[in-house]
Order: structure tokens, then C-alpha cells, then sequence
């Protein structure tokens, strides 16, 4: 089934030329002229790939494609088109299609390159589609924190020592880190589990207005208060709310909010009567609040308040071990254009590993998220890296391909016996390292690492000999 093809097209030549193509590649094809045709194939036989023209005497294909697409399961549907249009290519990948080309057809390498590809995401389909519908009925929890890192573990077990506590929580990180799951996992296994979680972001909301979102106005309390609100420390009575980007808070709106958390009561805007609450502070942010301190923008005594529990939340690039799990994550939560779940090879989960990841788990999120949707390849790789996220591809190769030369020059001084010959020895070393490493980069091929080196061949050859390099690493002519 694997090298079964179906090619749907109502012209002979096409037929044809495509199928000697096909047949020497060793694939089996058979051969449909209409979309009636078509149907009758796919009831009787599953093929690994489909050819389909858009134009049939019976009918455009894309208005059918669905159910094309139905009942041929696992099948790779590449479309084809002398009409060579915008909205053709759109409303194909749109619907489904693995990928689309124009006509006249070029028999050459990149399309042997496409069916190969093909044939793979149908295998990939087919691996993965008992998977699919296990989790066809689970839903992903959104709020799931990732992670089996020691760092994450450790918060894992803070989360659960403070749980039965009402104290206030400060959590601490970079933008993107994941504060916002923290907090929800804080709530979520405390003893006001079952009343509201309010999350409050303090940039989102205008100044001037913050201060009748938080706590809420009668009616009549200021122009335009034509009825009566309630503030967010209310709804949160009895549960938890989230004071996110604290940080940012007006020094003025501090002062009031340091007395709303020591007098557990707050005064809505007109009202001369107190409204108690009773919910758990727990408040993040991405500053250092120590220098806000000390440049007068952040009142000490809050932050005292405050930070009675603090939780500090690595970022990305600390805690490279849980990238993995992060993948299959949002590889679970987003899936494909047909509904299914993408894999990804060990080469690419190497290159999104070496990447430093500035935004944090958001970026990764988006990177994961955008790669489902826009590969046509049911199986992520390095090349869909590159092609999608350059700049990505770019500083993981730039990373992987730098020496660390302080660490080097460190690792042998600290390797190296008392010698009074520690230069030479240490400049050999080095000198093994970067030839060892090239030919290793190049794969063995002699000319690729002379080249790259900066060599000439007897230069070469006299380093080889002189510091013995293994001749295993080096392929012979």
C-alpha cells in the first residue's frame, strides 16, 4: 500500500508521462479520469498518494475534497493545476492537501523529492492514528505546568507545601516563564479551591482606571457611573486573585492597595461603607522589584507584604531538560489542519533544544503551534525548522557549531600535571580539538576539512602525523 499512487486527471498525456514516472520509481498506480471515477478507487483500495487535478468533467475537486479526503484516510493528496492561481493554492492547503503543484508537471528531482516526502506522511499518518483517537476525547489541559526538571520539581513541591496556607505568594520571571499556570496551580490545590480564581492584569488596564477595576464604584460615584460595579477583589471573595505585572502598579495606587491587604477591607469609589473580602493574594512579575525599591517606584513595605512567599521561576534556556516534554505538550494541544497530532525527529528536538528561547515557553508555544499548522509534514524535522523559523534554525546551527574556547583552555589547565612544558601542551591539545572536531563536522571527507581549516594538504597531513589523529576519522580517497 506504502507505493500504491493515484493519479486523478482527465487528460491521457498526463496520465501517461506521470505514471512511466511513477512506475520507475518502482511505485504501483492506478488511474482515475473523473470525480465519480475517484470515489470508486478509494472504496476499493487505500493508496499512499493522490495526484488530484482541480478541474474534472464532473466537477471542480476542491468543492468534493472533503470527501475525497474522508474516505482515502491516510492519504497524501498532492493537487494539480494548470490554473496556476492564488486562491487555488490557498483553498487547497486550506482544505487539506499535503501540497500543490502547477502543470505542466517537471519530472525531475524535486518532484521524486515530493513523493518521497509524501509516502512518509502517510506512514507518519498511519503510526499515529491510534494515537489520534485516544486523544481525540481527552481534553488538553490548558493550565497543565510542564515540566520534570529538578527546578520545576522543586516548585512542584512548594506549590504543595504552601497549599494549605493563606499566605501571599510573589512569583518571580522572565516574560513567558509560565507565572500566570503557577498561580492557577496555586489555587487550584488550595484550601479555596472550589471558590473563584481572578487574574488581574495590572498592564492591560489604563491607570486611571485601575483602581475601580480593583475595587469596584457606586452608582453615581463619579460622570458616566450610571450603575453599580463590582470591583475584582470581590469577585474573588473566597477563592484567589492574581495581581499579574505588579510591578507596574502606580506608587499611589501601592499606598492603597498595602491597606486593602492589612485591614482585609476596601472602599468602593462613593461608597463611605467598607467591604470586607477574604480571598489569597497571590501577585508575579517579570521586574526586579529590589531596584524598583531602590529607585523609588516600588514601596518597600508592600514588597515586605508581599514576598512572604516567593516563588522564582527559571527561564527557558535553565531548564533546556523540559523542552522536550514542552514539544509533545503543544504538539498534543495544536493539532494539524486535519485534525491529527504532528511527531517530530530527534534532529529537530535537538536544534529547538540548542536555541536560547528569549520569549520563554510563550515562544516555544507559538514556534510548536505555528509548525502544526503550516508543515504539510506529518513528521516536524530540522528542514521544517528552517524553512518556517530561519532565525531559529540560524543561532541553534550558530550554537552548535562554536567552540567554547574558555571552557576548553579551563578544562585542560585543570587536566594538565605540573609540566614545564604546559604551553606547547595545551596549544597541542587545542590544536587536536579543533582538527578532530572539523573532521567530524565534514564527515571524514579529507578536502571538505582542509578547506575549512584554512589548510593546504601538507599542512594538514604534517598536524595529522604530528599529533596523531586518529586515521579513523578521516575517509580514505
Amino acid at each position: 500500500m506504502e507505493n500504491k499512487v493515484l493519479i486523478v486527471d482527465d487528460e491521457p498525456s498526463i496520465l501517461k508521462v506521470l505514471s512511466l514516472f511513477l512506475k520507475k520509481e518502482k511505485y504501483s498506480v492506478d488511474n482515475a479520469s473523473s470525480i465519480s471515477d475517484t470515489y470508486k478507487k478509494l472504496k476499493k483500495n487505500e493508496y499512499s498518494i493522490i495526484f488530484l487535478d482541480i478541474n474534472l468533467p464532473d466537477g471542480n475537486s476542491l468543492e468534493y475534497f472533503p470527501k475525497i479526503k474522508d474516505i482515502s484516510h491516510n492519504s497524501s493528496i498532492i493537487v494539480m493545476t494548470a490554473q496556476d492561481t492564488m486562491d487555488n493554492a490557498i483553498n487547497s492547503m486550506k482544505l487539506g492537501a499535503y501540497d500543490y503543484i502547477d502543470k505542466p508537471i517537471n519530472l525531475d528531482g524535486d518532484l521524486l523529492l515530493l513523493v518521497s516526502r509524501a509516502k512518509e506522511n502517510y506512514l507518519k499518518n498511519i503510526q499515529i492514528q491510534d494515537l489520534k483517537k485516544d486523544l481525540n476525547n481527552e481534553k488538553i489541559n490548558d493550565n497543565k505546568v510542564v515540566g520534570k526538571s529538578a527546578s520545576i520539581q522543586r516548585i512542584f513541591k512548594d506549590i504543595g507545601k504552601i497549599s494549605t496556607s493563606d499566605h501571599t505568594v510573589l512569583i518571580r520571571g522572565e516574560s513567558g516563564t509560565g507565572k500566570e499556570l503557577i498561580g492557577k496551580a496555586i489555587h487550584q490545590n488550595s484550601l479555596n479551591s472550589n471558590g473563584p480564581y481572578v487574574q488581574v492584569n495590572i498592564t492591560a488596564i489604563p491607570a486611571d482606571l485601575l483602581e475601580s477595576e480593583l475595587f469596584g464604584y457606586e452608582k453615581g460615584a463619579f460622570t458616566g457611573a450610571d450603575k453599580k460595579k463590582t470591583g475584582r477583589f470581590e469577585e474573588a471573595n473566597n477563592g484567589t486573585i492574581l495581581l499579574d505585572e505588579i510591578g507596574d502598579m502606580s506608587v499611589d495606587l501601592q499606598s492603597k492597595l498595602l491597606r486593602v491587604l492589612e485591614e482585609k477591607k476596601f472602599y468602593k469609589l462613593g461608597s463611605q461603607k467598607p467591604t470586607s473580602f477574604n480571598c489569597r493574594i497571590v501577585t508575579s512579575t517579570n521586574k526586579n522589584l529590589e531596584e524598583l525599591i531602590d529607585e523609588k517606584k516600588f514601596r518597600d513595605d508592600l514588597f515586605y507584604r508581599l514576598n512572604t512567599i516567593s516563588i522564582d521561576l527559571p527561564p527557558l534556556r535553565e531548564r533546556k531538560e523540559d523542552i522536550p516534554h514542552l514539544i509533545s505538550f503543544f504538539l498534543e494541544k495544536y493539532l494539524d489542519r486535519n485534525g491529527s497530532i504532528k511527531t517530530i525527529d530527534n534532529n529537530a528536538i535537538e536544534a529547538l533544544t540548542s536555541y536560547e528561547w528569549p520569549g520563554n515557553i510563550r515562544e516555544l508555544e507559538n514556534t510548536i503551534k505555528k509548525l502544526s499548522i503550516m508543515s504539510s509534514n506529518s513528521n516536524l524535522s530540522v528542514d521544517d525548522i528552517e524553512e518556517y523559523f530561519p532565525k531559529i534554525f540560524s543561532k541553534s546551527r550558530e550554537k552548535e557549531s562554536n567552540l567554547n574556547y574558555n571552557l576548553l583552555i579551563e578544562n585542560i589547565l585543570n587536566k594538565q600535571k605540573s609540566s614545564n612544558n604546559k604551553y606547547k601542551n595545551i596549544i597541542k591539545k587545542v590544536k587536536t580539538t579543533i582538527i578532530e572536531s572539523t573532521l567530524i563536522k565534514c564527515k571524514g571527507d579529507r578536502s571538505k576539512a582542509i578547506k575549512e581549516l584554512g589548510l593546504v594538504s601538507d599542512e594538514f597531513d604534517v598536524l595529522v602525523k604530528d599529533l596523531k589523529i586518529s586515521k579513523e576519522l578521516i575517509k580514505s580517497d
